[in-house]
């Protein structure tokens, strides 16, 4: 009679601190969630008008412990049934990747498990695997508040940057278009909103760079808003707030979904991904769906808005392939802040 292994589940712990939230998940075997815990400081920031690097730093410092503890609790395990620390190494603020990374060297040094770096835009990407399995050939939009990009993948694990900004991300674009509107941060949501209520009738450019480019620029958009209100003022006209936002918006998606739809065609892929904050933004995600959705030749993955934005979910997922590719950190892994995502391109 043959003897058969029973595979052991596989539990990753994935901790994220590169920006302004504390999260620690729990992820098993890759593609379920058994805990994602999530500490923002979204209202400590509010008043700044934006993130304030040094204290976000504090804020992780205060929060990692309890949020490392309740994920525990939540899944029900201990460090000692886990099977790999997985950390954003970068990109991000220095100051708060510091605070994740030196927890989980921390409990990889006490507990005697293996660490795992991982690329802050991986993570995001493979968000969408805890939704369901990738099909490659693929391709994911990345629209978040640091990075516009768009990544090809022929496999687990190999990422290839075929476009991304040359000055402002999306995201960016979004928050400073909110200030000039007097939108509290962060302004994404908020200009989202106010374009649902408004009409695009307010001329403002593309920036579709040289032909056959996949790469980005939202950087004149964001002059042109600025000039458009200055203008206004300047006449004694009143420019519709929601009118305004409607219009800057239609012009980023109009950017972000015809080059998408060039990729997809060029690259012949399977599946389409949209990860990144921005992609919980309604207006995109319609419009893509739009584009997308009937076509039963690419599959369109597009996560919950919980997985949108910065999460320890996502990194656990990401985490999860690498350890399996047999990637592993040594004890002197340390904070990147301007991490390549071509550093997970193991065979």
């Amino acid at each position: 009679m043959g003897e058969f292994m029973i595979k052991q589940d596989q539990w990753i712990m994935g901790i994220e601190t590169s920006c302004d939230e504390t999260a620690v998940a729990i992820i098993k075997n890759g593609r379920e969630i058994a805990a994602n815990i999530v500490a923002s400081q979204i209202e400590s920031h509010k008043r700044f008008g934006g993130v304030v690097p040094e204290i976000a730093s504090r804020h992780h410092v205060e929060q990692i412990t309890i949020v490392l503890e309740e994920a525990l609790k939540q899944a029900g395990i201990t460090y000692s049934g886990l099977s790999a620390i997985a950390v954003t190494e970068g990109p991000g603020l220095v100051g708060a990747l510091l605070i994740g990374v030196n927890a989980a060297k921390a409990i990889a040094f006490a507990h005697g498990i293996p660490l795992v770096g991982v690329h802050h835009i991986a993570g995001h990407i493979y968000a969408n695997r805890l939704v369901e399995e990738m099909q490659f050939p693929l391709l994911s939009l990345v629209v978040s508040g640091g990075h516009t990009e768009l990544v090809y993948m022929k496999e687990h694990g190999h990422f290839e940057v075929i476009g991304e900004t040359r000055d402002d991300a999306a995201g960016e674009a979004y928050d400073k278009v909110a200030r000039i509107l007097d939108l509290p941060y962060p302004g994404g949501p908020h200009i989202d909103r106010l374009a649902h209520e408004g009409k695009p009738s307010i001329k403002l450019p593309r920036a579709w760079l040289e032909e056959g480019s996949y790469d980005f620029s939202f950087s004149g958009l964001k002059s042109a808003v600025i000039n458009t209100v200055h203008n206004a003022e300047q006449r004694g006209k009143k420019i519709v707030p929601e009118d305004l936002a409607a219009s800057f918006q239609q012009s980023v998606i109009d950017v972000l979904v015809t080059k998408t739809e060039r990729a997809v065609e060029e690259y012949k892929v399977k599946q389409l991904l949209l990860a990144g904050g921005v992609a919980a933004n309604k207006g995109l995600r319609s419009a893509l769906e739009d584009k997308f959705a009937q076509n039963p030749e690419i599959k369109l993955t597009i996560p919950p808005l919980s997985l949108c934005t910065d999460n320890a979910a996502m990194i656990g997922a990401a985490g999860s392939i690498l350890f399996e590719k047999g990637h592993q950190s040594g004890l002197d892994l340390n904070g990147n802040p301007g991490l390549d995502i071509t550093i997970h391109n193991y065979k």
